[in-house]
């Protein structure tokens, strides 16, 4: 069957079954990954043009990712079928907190969404500069970033409210711990990793799964800000990552990073002793060691922000055959949280601007709504199944091997096991003592000002990641551990 006939999602990739949703089981509850059903819906529910919003500070440029490492073991995906590939991309960085007008050297976890233009549709990962997160379940995710905006009464940024959570959310340590070390402000935006964070999949030609992590591994070196440098440059050059990265790709100074993954069978996967799917928490790289697949480049800036980086969206609901998600809750939350804001934020059909088209065929039957380009489909048929012999069929080749489920549908308790802590401990003992002294001074001085319960609720957890820690901490802000 020519490609041309398949039908496609908005981003390209073929459909493989556009007859029937996604369920736990033949009569179970439908599941919220599959997002060919969330886009047909919340489509359909914006096809009248709807306000539009700002998104959040960020930094874009195009680049090519190449293949240097066969991985056709693990994965059918085309834009891995032969060493020297190169397939085009667009990443864009962000600070997550801030606003657009909000400075470039705050404290923040850095955004990294990669764009892979295949031939056989976008593909997406949406991470960060670190490889967790604060939170496990999406259900917290509008509380915890209500914490890091605005107090509702004064429109003022407050510590008590930010450290009030966290106390209320141990699993936040890890990510805190990263987020108050020497790694917490980069020096600009090439000069830091990138991550996945979540856990994705890769499928293979024979219908086989893996569990993947995705690394990026700057070429630059690691490089960070002093807090002192960062807040003089916060008040003399807001703009100083945006600035860095523009000029150096303007200079012919391409940034590049080492793209590698770490492999788990679905077989380790059942048998690992915590959840491979727990976005707070890291993979051993001793267990599952680092494999260097490619290198991606930036070689090229947009020729306008607004068009190219504003207007750019990405989402994990970007998929194309031999790569998956998994069951990670925080990116099942993400498959439709991000496109949903998206349809939002940009339009119905953002997904036909330039920066976030497909370079390959669309054959969709979505219409109408905002910023419909192009013919709108013309006389074509706009429903599917249809006796039309040239229109889209569904392609069941590229189906994904089933992914066996287990348990009650109920709301999971996702703080039912006890290890908070380990992670974030074995984090700290692997800093120098300077590296500690600026992680505890850059802590106690974010929680300058909190009241004394949340200070003595969060120096528990300090304390149970490592006691030097946690008395480290309680020092430095002049308490005892209750």
């Amino acid at each position: 069957m020519d490609k041309k006939t398949y039908l496609t999602t908005a981003s390209g990739a073929p459909v493989a079954d556009n007859q029937n949703s996604r369920s736990a089981g033949p009569r179970g509850p439908l599941l919220l990954d599959d997002f060919h059903l969330i886009e047909k819906l919340a489509h359909f529910n914006r096809e009248n043009i709807p306000e539009r919003r700002v998104h959040a500070k960020g930094s874009g440029a195009y680049g090519t990712f190449t293949v240097t490492r066969d991985i056709t073991r693990y994965t059918s995906a085309k834009l891995f079928d032969a060493v020297g590939k190169q397939t085009p991309t667009f990443l864009r960085f962000s600070t997550v907190g801030g606003e657009r007008g909000s400075a470039d050297t705050e404290r923040d976890p850095r955004g990294f969404a990669l764009k892979f233009y295949t031939e056989e549709g976008n593909w997406d990962i949406v991470g960060n500069n670190t490889p967790v997160f604060f939170i496990r379940d999406p259900l917290k995710f509008p509380d915890f970033i209500h914490t890091q905006k605005r107090l509702p009464q004064s429109n003022l940024k407050s510590a008590q409210m930010i450290w009030d959570f966290w106390s209320h959310s141990p699993e936040a340590l890890h990510q805190i711990t990263i987020l108050f070390s020497d790694r917490g402000i980069p020096d600009g935006y090439r000069h830091m990793h990138g991550f996945g964070s979540h856990t994705y999949s890769l499928v293979n030609a024979q219908g086989e799964r893996h569990w993947v992590k995705w690394h990026y591994k700057t070429k630059q070196g690691i490089k960070n800000l002093a807090p002192a440098e960062a807040a003089r440059l916060a008040g003399t050059d807001p703009d100083y990552a945006q600035r860095d990265l523009f000029n150096a790709i303007e200079r012919g100074e391409f940034p590049k990073w080492s793209v590698c993954i770490q492999i788990m069978s679905e077989a380790q996967a059942e048998a690992h002793h915590e959840s491979p799917f727990d976005v707070t928490k890291t993979w051993s790289q001793k267990e599952f060691p680092l494999i260097e697949v490619g290198e991606l480049e930036l070689n090229r800036n947009p020729l306008n922000y607004f068009a190219e980086v504003e207007q750019a969206t990405f989402g994990p609901s970007n998929m194309i055959p031999g790569v998956g998600l998994s069951p990670d809750r925080m990116l099942q939350g993400r498959v439709f949280a991000y496109a949903d804001a998206h349809r939002y934020r940009v339009g119905t059909n953002h997904q036909q601007l330039p920066v976030n088209a497909p370079r390959s065929p669309v054959n969709s039957y979505q219409r109408d709504g905002s910023m419909a380009f192009g013919s709108n489909g013309g006389a074509a048929p706009n429903y599917e199944p249809n006796s039309y012999a040239n229109a889209p069929k569904q392609a069941p080749q590229y189906a994904e091997p089933p992914l066996p489920l287990n348990g009650a549908a109920a709301r999971h308790d996702h703080r039912e096991d006890s290890d908070y802590y380990s992670h974030a401990g074995a984090l700290f003992r692997l800093m120098s003592a300077e590296q500690k002294a600026l992680l505890i001074s850059n802590i106690a001085g974010a929680m300058a000002g909190v009241t004394e319960d949340v200070v003595q609720r969060q120096l528990q957890y300090f304390f149970k990641a490592d006691p030097a820690y946690g008395e480290g901490i309680a020092k430095a802000l002049g308490v005892q551990l209750g």
